[in-house]
């Protein structure tokens, strides 16, 4: 799928192959990239092989590349599959910047990247006419700023998970936690490099990206920061939850052998007396016997029950 948006005389057109070979400021839009459609763009274009080649293959890191007539870079974002932070879906988009055109390629529909199509359509003039530059600005920002309610949502059901294990710790607990963990591991893994490249992009120098521009790529770069920061605060947060699960399930073990320890204790002098008064000889008279065993059976368990309460053991 192929979506041309050119400015020309003040009005802007989509279309198709049409567009192509017309003069004038161009965005390129191409959901679901294949080999034919890469393979046109890259002779009309003059798109360096090794550059469409990474579009045809997903998983790129992040990074900024100069080529001789464009550069070429890649960001991604994710988007959370329902309502679980963990179930996140990795969108991955790559840029080709000139002076003149920018071809953005994608695999994924991504709903900040509709906002921007929408806010060209309604408004060429404030878009294209300050530079295909000035296109890569508002859709990185719309890629990063997704970020945000994806953490802030993370941050919610570590905060709710870290209540839940003080007040009963469980097994599943201890899965969620590492579900978590390796979420933050992922996006740490995208958001590390994708910093470097922004903050790229936000210096002067770098081709087709003019000096004013910079100062919005630096908002950009801004909110990486941000991202960054919160990951870490997540990372730490999440080792606190991973302490606090096992803490209370060591103490969980340990009132459970205090009170089967108790127990046991309670229950010895219970034992030396059966195991006395079973012996196959006389020591004191039936009567006193009788009463003399009942006494200590009675006596000595309460006695220790008051003195563990003494010792506040119990």
């Amino acid at each position: 799928m192929i979506q041309v948006c050119l400015l020309k005389e003040g009005a802007l057109f989509t279309g198709g192959e049409e567009l192509l070979e017309q003069e004038g400021r161009k965005w390129i839009d191409v959901l679901h990239p294949d080999e034919a459609v890469m393979a046109r763009l890259a002779e009309r274009f003059g798109l360096h092989k090794l550059a469409v080649e990474d579009c045809l293959h997903l998983d790129q890191r992040p990074k900024l590349e100069e080529y001789p007539n464009h550069v070429f870079v890649v960001l991604q974002g994710f988007t959370a599959a329902g309502k679980d932070v963990c179930a996140l879906t990795m969108h991955e988009h790559h840029f080709f910047l000139a002076k003149e055109w920018i071809i953005s390629v994608h695999e994924l529909p991504f709903t900040g990247h509709d906002a921007v199509v929408q806010r060209v359509k309604s408004d060429p003039r404030g878009t294209l006419e300050r530079g295909t530059d000035f296109i890569l600005y508002l859709l990185a920002d719309g890629l990063v700023d997704a970020q945000f309610p994806l953490l802030d949502a993370f941050n919610d059901e570590l905060e709710d998970l870290e209540v839940a294990i003080f007040e009963n710790a469980e097994k599943s607990q201890l899965q969620r936690i590492f579900e978590m963990k390796r979420t933050l591991v992922q996006l740490r893994r995208v958001l590390s490099p994708q910093r470097d490249v922004v903050g790229l992009m936000a210096r002067r120098g770098i081709p087709n990206v003019d000096e004013r521009s910079t100062l919005y790529f630096r908002d950009v770069y801004d909110h990486l920061v941000r991202l960054y920061e919160a990951i870490d605060a997540g990372r730490d947060l999440l080792g606190n939850v991973m302490d606090g699960y096992l803490s209370m399930v060591a103490n969980k073990t340990n009132d459970i052998t205090k009170q089967l320890t108790i127990f046991a204790t309670i229950f010895l002098p219970l034992s030396f007396i059966v195991g006395f008064f079973g012996q196959n000889f006389e020591v004191l008279s039936g009567r006193v016997s009788y009463y003399a065993m009942w006494a200590m059976i009675i006596i000595l368990p309460v006695g220790l029950f008051l003195w563990f309460k003494r010792k506040q053991w119990l």
